[in-house]
This record gives C-alpha cells, sequence and structure tokens, in this order.
C-alpha cells in the first residue's frame, strides 16, 4: 500500500471523527448547557416569529382592510394585499400557539431550567442526559408540524389556540379545518412529549443530584420553582396528551369523543355524534390552567435570585416563598374551570371555582409582599437584570389585580369576550415572564457564554420595552371597559366600537416600536457573544454555586467538589468584605479548625 493511501486513509478518518465529535458535542450534545443554549436559541428565533404575527393582528385591528405590509401581497396577491377575513383567525390562533407553546414553555422550562440546575444544585449534570437530548430534539417535530400549518389550505390553524370543537373537530368546518389544524394537534402533543422528557428528569436530578450538604432548604428559589414546574408537567400532560389523541381519532377515523348528536356542518350531517363538546374543554383547561403556572413560576423563581442580588439582601421570608409556589401549584388544579363559566355550568360548581380562583391570589400576594421587602432597604443596585426584575413584579401585580375581576363569576361573564381578558393575559404571560426572561439572559448571560452583554445598550432596551409594552398592553384594559370584543377581524361594523380606532392605531404604534426595540437586544446579544468583556467567574458577587464554576463551566460543571454549608442568599454580612458568602464556605469555625 502506498503513502498517499495510507494518508488518504488516515485523513478520511481524522476527518470522520471531526464530523462525529462535532455532532455528538453541538447538535446532539448530552450536555445540559449545551441543550439549555440550544432551546434558548430556538425559542428566540420562533419570538420573532410570534412577535410578527402579532404585528399582523395589530395592523387589521388598527388599519383594517388596508394592505397589509410585507405578507399581504405574499399570501393575497389577488386582493391586493389585504388579508382574507379568515385569515384574521390564522393570526390569532398561531400567535398564541407560538408565543405559549414554542416561546413561553420552553425558554422556561428547557432554556433556563436545563442549563441552570445541575449548575445551581452543584451537580455535574441531568440525571438522564440521552433523555435530556431527546426533550430538546422532540421539539423539532413540533416546529415542522406547527411551520408545516402555515403551508397548508387557509395559511395555518384558525381555531384558536384553544381549539374548541365543533369548530376544531370537523375537517370541513372552515378553511383551515383540515391538514392544518392536523398538524396543529400533532405539534402540541410532540410539545407535550418533550415537556414530558424534562420534567422527569429535573425531579429526578432535583431530589437525587444535589451536592453535600444541599438539603432542600438551601436550595435557591429557582430550583424550587423548576421543580415544582416539572410536578405540574408531570402531572397535567398526560390529560391534554390524551385529549390530542382523541380529537385526532375523531378528525381521522371518525370516532365522536367532542361531536353531538344530530351535528350538521356544510349541509352536511355526520355520522359519528353522542359526544361531548364541553369535554375538551374540561380536558384542555385541567392542563392549560396549571400550565399558566408553568409559564410563570420559573420565573417568578429567576426573579427572587436577581432581586436578592441586586439588593444585596437575603430574600425575605425564604420559607414562605417555598410554601407559596407550592400552595400556587396546589390550587392550580383546582381552578380550571374559571375558563368556562361563560359555558353554562352550574352555579354551585361555578361558585367553587369562583373561590378556589380568589384563594389563589393569596400565595401570589405572598410572593409580591416578600419581593418587596427584599427590596426595602437594601443596598439596591440598578443593573439592567435588576431593572427587568423589577418590572416583572409590577407588571404582575397590574396583571394579577384584573385577574381578580375575572375570578367572579358575574362578573366574568359580562368581560369574557373583550379585550379585559387579552390584557390579563398579557400582562401576566408577556409583561411579566417575558421582562423576566431579558432580565434572566443578562443576569446569566455571562455564565452561558463566558461574556458580558454591554450594560447601557440593555438599560436602553429596558426603558423603551417598558415604555411601548404598556403603551400597548394597558389600553387593552380601557377597550375591555368599553366592550371591545376579541376575535373579530373588523369590530368597526358595529357604530358602539368606531370610536375605539384611534386607540387601537395608538396601540398598534406602540406595538411596532416595542418589537422594533428588540433590535437592540439583538445586536447586543450577538455582538456580546463574541466581543463582549470577559467574565470571571462571579461577575455579578452572588453566592449561587453556579457562580462558582468556570464562565462558561466545562464538561462536569466544577473544577472541585463542591460542599454546601450555607442557604442560598447569605448577602449583607458585615463580617466579609464581599458583602457575601458564598454556599461553599465553611462556616467560621469550620475554617478554623480546617487551618
Amino acid at each position: 500500500m502506498s503513502t498517499t493511501t495510507i494518508d488518504s486513509h488516515t485523513q478520511a478518518a481524522a476527518d470522520e471523527m471531526t464530523v462525529g465529535h462535532f455532532l455528538s458535542t453541538y447538535v446532539f450534545s448530552k450536555d445540559h448547557k449545551v441543550i439549555g443554549i440550544q432551546f434558548l436559541f430556538s425559542t428566540l428565533i420562533w419570538f420573532v416569529v410570534g412577535g410578527m404575527l402579532a404585528l399582523g393582528i395589530r395592523w387589521q385591528l388598527a388599519w383594517p382592510w388596508s394592505d397589509m405590509p410585507i405578507i399581504g401581497g405574499m399570501l393575497f396577491p389577488e386582493q391586493g394585499g389585504q388579508i382574507a377575513p379568515e385569515f384574521y383567525t390564522v393570526l390569532v390562533t398561531m400567535h398564541a400557539t407560538v408565543m405559549i407553546f414554542l416561546v413561553i414553555i420552553p425558554i422556561l422550562a428547557g432554556a433556563f431550567g436545563n442549563f441552570l440546575i445541575p449548575l445551581m444544585i452543584g451537580a455535574d449534570d441531568m440525571a438522564f442526559p440521552t433523555l435530556n437530548m431527546l426533550s430538546y430534539w422532540f421539539m423539532w417535530p413540533a416546529f415542522f408540524f406547527f411551520g408545516g400549518a402555515f403551508f397548508c389550505d387557509g395559511h395555518g390553524a384558525a381555531a384558536g389556540w384553544t381549539s374548541y370543537p365543533p369548530l376544531s373537530d370537523m375537517t370541513t368546518s372552515a378553511p383551515s379545518s383540515g391538514a392544518a389544524q392536523t398538524l396543529w394537534l400533532l405539534g402540541v402533543t410532540t410539545v407535550g412529549v418533550s415537556s414530558m422528557l424534562g420534567s422527569v428528569n429535573y425531579m429526578t436530578t432535583i431530589i437525587q443530584m444535589r451536592a453535600p450538604g444541599m438539603t432542600m432548604f438551601r436550595l435557591p428559589l429557582t430550583i424550587w420553582a423548576m421543580f415544582i414546574t416539572a410536578l405540574l408537567q408531570a402531572f397535567a400532560l398526560p390529560v391534554l396528551t390524551a385529549a390530542g389523541f382523541m380529537m385526532l381519532a375523531d378528525r381521522l377515523i371518525g370516532t365522536g369523543f367532542f361531536l353531538p348528536e344530530g351535528l350538521v356542518v356544510n349541509n352536511s350531517p355526520m355520522a359519528a355524534g353522542g359526544g361531548q363538546p364541553l369535554l375538551w374543554q374540561h380536558l384542555f383547561w385541567f392542563y392549560s390552567h396549571p400550565a399558566v403556572y408553568i409559564m410563570i413560576l420559573p420565573a417568578m423563581g429567576m426573579v427572587s435570585d436577581i432581586l436578592a442580588c441586586f439588593s444585596r439582601k437575603p430574600i425575605f421570608g425564604y420559607k414562605p416563598m417555598v410554601y407559596s409556589i407550592c400552595g400556587i401549584a396546589g390550587l392550580g388544579f383546582i381552578v380550571w374551570g374559571h375558563h368556562m363559566f361563560v359555558s353554562g355550568m352550574n352555579p354551585g360548581l361555578g361558585m367553587t371555582f369562583m373561590v378556589a380562583t380568589m384563594m389563589i391570589a393569596l400565595p401570589s400576594a405572598v410572593k409580591t409582599f416578600n419581593w418587596l421587602g427584599t427590596v426595602y432597604g437594601g443596598k439596591v443596585q440598578f443593573t439592567t437584570p435588576m431593572l427587568f426584575a423589577l418590572s416583572f413584579v409590577s407588571m404582575f401585580v397590574i396583571g394579577g389585580l384584573s385577574g381578580i375581576f375575572m375570578a367572579a363569576t358575574p362578573v366574568d361573564i359580562v368581560i369574557h369576550d373583550t379585550y379585559f381578558i387579552v390584557a390579563h393575559f398579557h400582562y401576566v404571560l408577556f409583561a411579566g415572564t417575558a421582562m423576566a426572561v431579558f432580565g434572566s439572559i443578562y443576569f446569566w448571560f455571562p455564565k452561558m457564554f463566558g461574556r458580558m452583554m454591554n450594560e447601557t445598550a440593555g438599560k436602553i432596551h429596558f426603558a423603551l420595552t417598558f415604555i411601548f409594552l404598556n403603551g400597548t398592553f394597558f389600553t387593552m384594559h380601557i377597550l375591555g371597559v368599553g366592550g371591545f370584543p376579541r376575535r373579530l377581524a373588523d369590530p368597526y361594523h358595529y357604530p358602539t366600537f368606531s370610536h375605539l380606532l384611534t386607540m387601537n392605531q395608538f396601540m398598534t404604534v406602540c406595538a411596532i416600536c416595542m418589537v422594533a426595540v428588540q433590535i437592540i437586544f439583538a445586536v447586543n446579544f450577538f455582538y456580546s457573544l463574541f466581543w463582549g468583556p470577559k467574565a470571571g467567574r462571579n461577575p455579578w458577587r452572588a453566592n449561587g454555586l453556579e457562580w462558582q464554576a468556570p464562565s462558561p463551566p466545562g464538561h462536569g460543571n466544577f473544577d472541585f467538589q463542591p460542599i454546601v454549608y450555607r442557604g442560598p442568599y447569605e448577602y449583607g454580612s458585615p463580617e466579609t468584605e464581599e458583602d457575601f458568602y458564598p454556599q461553599t464556605m465553611p462556616p467560621k469555625q469550620d475554617r478554623d479548625n480546617l487551618a
């Protein structure tokens, strides 16, 4: 054999090893940090998609039946760029679907849950690394299913993100009721599988793999929130998955789980019947109300860590905060019926759901007052993460107070189909959760990538986002009080709503500006990724275990065996120059003995 042949074989083997190493390290990685970053980038891409769909909704409400920029001419050339009336319900459905199932849930539980849990409990990785890898790659079928729905008849599912039957159950009920709706159901199911794989991993890791000395009541509130979120997913997801398969069976093989007797669609009687459309609502909301807390509890935990760090104070009422997280989760399973007050339920049952819903405000109030108690009297440092965390608290209070109105059955019946509901939902899950996500990205960016984001750009991003966000969503309360209906493409056909057109135009301008401001964040993110100042292990002088690891952490996370001696929020001590004690620092008498 010639030397040339040997060299070629050697080079081929080296190339194969290089490709294999790349795939196993960066694509099909089992490292929790890489998986968390994969979730982060994927969800940020879908965040852009969801934002564009939101602008489509706002455009139609501000300038109804005018030519829609960019997508109007592409999708509806025969109408001169003016959207079809039925496409408005596609925009509403797919905007909510993308933001909930492909952005908020996976960025909180998937991105931050994966990256932070092992680091914050002192573990070298997740309990089941292969399962962890699969939890990310099961999101890709969902990406294709939801994305593919845009290329089907009707350009997407249009039965609402709740997909109430019989509209969602019949393949002939609307232009988007065929393949697009089927793909929507498959997408929701695969997102559920991904979340279930993650929840099993999170619970096992937190229970079994904590560092020596890391008792449950030494866990940061971020980890408590992730743990309770995993429990919610484990108990609630099977119900939604079963409901999804039942609806797919109705659509594909002619069963009648959700189809009533004698249903006629487009002058054609349906073969199957005898089902209950309301059954879907019960099954859907039994998952989807706990899902509201899946979308907010991790944000609450991360905000707690940020507030304590930049107030330089221990978290106020650590154990009540833990118990309030548990209380929110427990009550979250018995309040799903408040979404169904207008469905004609028994008044006695409605009263039960109403009281339980009002009670869930109590643990939420505990958290709010404890956050204020944490900040009060502290040496507050107004960094970019702190500004976003404080904004989360204020936005959550506004969203929570508007929710009290909806908890009362008589009031909800009046406002249920108005923009007051839209305002509440967006204050909790966008003005709240999104601000927490931005703050968490700025806070943990140095640990993820080993570099600092630009503080000045971050504060400009915060200020403009805060202004335009409130300009967009606070005004929705006023629309709702005026009875402005949601889900209608052109409510101005009714003379009683014609005077609200100017207000909708103001909201749309604010929404466009809010989306444009995110360019500042994107430039800051990607510039800092490559050229930001290098960060040390602990640039924020925080005391959590993750800040004892290198930035970014290598394989195995820690270059020493962490042993925990302290709680997660020992700030403000006069006995140390650094004004905080890392969780790994032994008490003074133990240090003296070691010396």
